[in-house]
């Protein structure tokens, strides 16, 4: 059976900029938990979560030894923190916003 859940149920992040790039670190709480992480969120759900946000690639970096994903959001920052006229020039609030991520995961898994 499936169960949908939101990554900030298994995971926390950090993020931040990176010129005209959004860096997000998703970081989860456990071994496990990482497996899942690995396993659901990719980078095509990233970018299809950041629509109109991520508007160039978006790249999955894994970290296992830290139970992390990395991801680049290319082109989501109105050309970076010194041009922008953006709210979050930085993009110091994109780790909080991919938290809110949905995935459907099977009830065993957690």
């Amino acid at each position: 059976m499936k169960k949908k859940i939101r990554l900030i149920e298994i995971a926390h992040a950090r993020s931040g900029d990176k010129g005209d790039s959004a860096n997000i670190g998703l970081i989860a709480y456990s071994d496990s938990l990482y497996k899942i992480i690995e396993k659901y969120v990719t980078a095509e759900k990233v970018k299809t979560h950041f629509t109109g946000i991520a508007l160039g690639e978006v790249h999955r970096y894994e970290m296992p030894n830290i139970r992390a994903l990395n991801f680049l959001l290319h082109n989501a920052l109105g050309g970076g923190g010194t041009v922008t006229l953006k709210y979050d020039a930085q993009g110091k609030t994109l780790g909080a916003a991919l938290l809110r991520m949905e995935i459907e995961v099977e009830e065993g898994e957690l």
